[in-house]
């Protein structure tokens, strides 16, 4: 362990990171990972023993933790203790592989016998449907922290924290590329929530309340930017051959494309969108997660950074 360009952070590279598994059993099959796995990511099991295994020991010593210290303190109150969830959020890059971080994250904490139920919500539900960013003229800056009702997730997180029961968060499609009308995942009283977003550990002098403020913990996907844009470019490539291919795609017009046509049109995405909101907004927040875990160019992780106790 020791100090690094990151900061009030222990580094680890991945052997000694993997050593603090300690005897936690994997309990995840290769068919299950395939299920979890994104589009052009290159998780293995050996990643997800030497990674994620010793994470979610970490998140499993958190959450009994947090149990354990409702539990004393409804006992001096003379209460039942409440249920409350511990609320994880998991932040990045646009295609640094958030996604399958919190699938994975939410299949594994799910068999620590603690905390069975794990839930998982994407921001992206939370954004302006189509219609209000078109009047708004936000459609550019969709992904932005302004193109989201923020105060309509911190609504559902504070509801979610309190314990209320059947808690809706609304659902998004990325086939047609908007929220979907009177469509929700319902939460109700998970032992552990899971909340994946690129910009939820934004912060905004406009707002006394932050996304992260419901945060017990949180993690920041990192990379460097010429790794990121490329493995952008590689899945707007996969996506050009199997999802824009569908009618009712928002993307559907790129679908035609040759590929030297298809890259000039993912690299001005990237260039005045993706790469502006990763400078901007996303990448500014990465030092306040309790924990970064490095990939390199191989898209795996090679360095994890846990904040300073």
């Amino acid at each position: 362990m020791k100090m690094n360009a990151y900061g009030n952070y222990k580094e680890f590279d991945r052997a000694r990171w993997a050593g603090l598994r300690s005897r936690t059993p994997l309990m995840l099959s290769e068919e299950e990972l395939e299920q979890i796995k994104g589009l052009n990511d290159k998780i293995s099991l050996r990643e997800v023993e030497e990674i994620y295994i010793p994470l979610t020991r970490l998140i499993n010593l958190k959450v009994r933790a947090a149990q354990y210290l409702r539990e004393v303190t409804s006992a001096f109150l003379g209460c039942e203790p409440p249920n409350k969830p511990f609320i994880i959020g998991i932040a990045g890059s646009v295609a640094v592989g958030k996604s399958t971080v919190a699938r994975l994250l939410r299949t594994l904490l799910s068999r620590w016998e603690h905390h069975p139920k794990v839930d998982l919500v994407t921001t992206d539900g939370f954004l302006y449907p189509t219609r209000v960013l078109e009047e708004k003229g936000l459609m550019s800056r969709k992904g932005f922290p302004e193109s989201y009702d923020t105060k309509k997730l911190i609504d559902f997180l504070g509801k979610v924290r309190e314990g209320e029961r059947n808690v809706e968060a609304p659902l998004y499609s990325h086939v047609t590329y908007d929220v979907l009308p009177d469509r929700f995942e319902v939460i109700d009283s998970p032992d552990i929530l899971i909340v994946e977003g690129i910009n939820v550990l934004q912060v905004s002098k406009r707002q006394p309340v932050f996304v992260s403020d419901y945060f017990d913990f949180s993690l920041y996907i990192d990379a460097d930017t010429e790794d990121i844009r490329r493995w952008y470019l590689d899945r707007f490539l996969v996506l050009q051959r199997t999802a824009f291919r569908e009618p009712l795609s928002y993307f559907h017009r790129y679908a035609e494309l040759s590929e030297t046509e298809a890259i000039g049109h993912a690299s001005n995405i990237w260039e005045s969108i993706n790469l502006l909101n990763l400078n901007e907004n996303i990448l500014p927040t990465r030092q306040r997660a309790d924990l970064i875990l490095r990939k390199g160019r191989d898209h795996q992780i090679h360095q994890v950074y846990l904040r300073e106790i």
